[in-house]
């Protein structure tokens, strides 16, 4: 990936601080396992400059605008990141989007199978400061963000995210991030798939909120408590 990438070292490094969700793998797995029904846990070890999973991989992603669609062109300050290249993007999204896409899309299928119903928790961190690319600058940064969709993110779930949070500090819905990953072959065809997405807001040392691994763990018993 590193030769097509145009920016130096020292810009890159910079870029990858900026960009990565810090610390998210460490809160998920953490959480996981306080649990009594452990959920799966899935990691992307891949940076989100080389693929971003969770972006449509076409024109219904509005980060395209920027230059950040599944396969990022631009930075988070606008430079130019890599060459706008359609071959080389197919080859990224076949060779990293599309499996991981099946992995994912393979694990809730198989919870579908056996318990009827999958639920996603989406963990994210984001940076304190607004970055350029946003496209919500204004919105408020607090120190937890619930992303939820209309369809995928029943009103239960919300409510007990909202709950597991709220001992944090203040927690928003839909700012300054909005939605949550749903797998493609699932997203709006399939409503017993349900989703929420965690951006945790970090320091500028990286640091996460104290807590977090624990917020989550609380989230997990209360969808295992559910029967709805």
């Amino acid at each position: 990936m590193r030769e097509r990438i145009l920016l130096d070292d020292s810009a890159l490094d910079l870029e990858l601080s900026r960009m990565t969700d810090a610390g998210t793998d460490r809160v998920a797995v953490r959480a996981a396992a306080e649990r009594d029904q452990r959920p799966w846990v899935v990691v992307n070890h891949l940076s989100r400059l080389v693929v971003d999973p969770e972006r449509f991989p076409d024109d219904r992603e509005v980060m395209r605008r920027v230059g950040m669609g599944a396969v990022y062109t631009r930075t988070s300050h606008g430079d130019a990141l890599r060459a706008d290249d359609a071959e080389h993007e197919g080859l990224l999204l076949r060779r990293y989007f599309d499996p991981y896409a099946r992995a994912v899309s393979h694990l809730v299928q198989g919870r579908l199978g056996t318990c009827g119903r999958a639920i996603i928790v989406d963990v994210h961190s984001y940076p304190r400061h607004v970055l350029p690319y946003e496209l919500h600058p204004h919105a408020r940064r607090l120190t937890v963000c619930l992303g939820v969709d209309a369809l995928h993110t029943p009103p239960w779930l919300q409510v007990a995210a909202l709950g597991a949070f709220e001992p944090l500090g203040d927690v928003a819905v839909n700012e300054p991030f909005t939605g949550t990953y749903v797998p493609l072959r699932h997203y709006e065809s399939d409503l017993r798939v349900s989703s929420v997405m965690i951006e945790m807001r970090r320091d500028d040392d990286g640091g996460l909120p104290a807590g977090v691994a624990s917020a989550v763990a609380r989230l997990v018993d209360a969808i295992g408590r559910y029967r709805g």
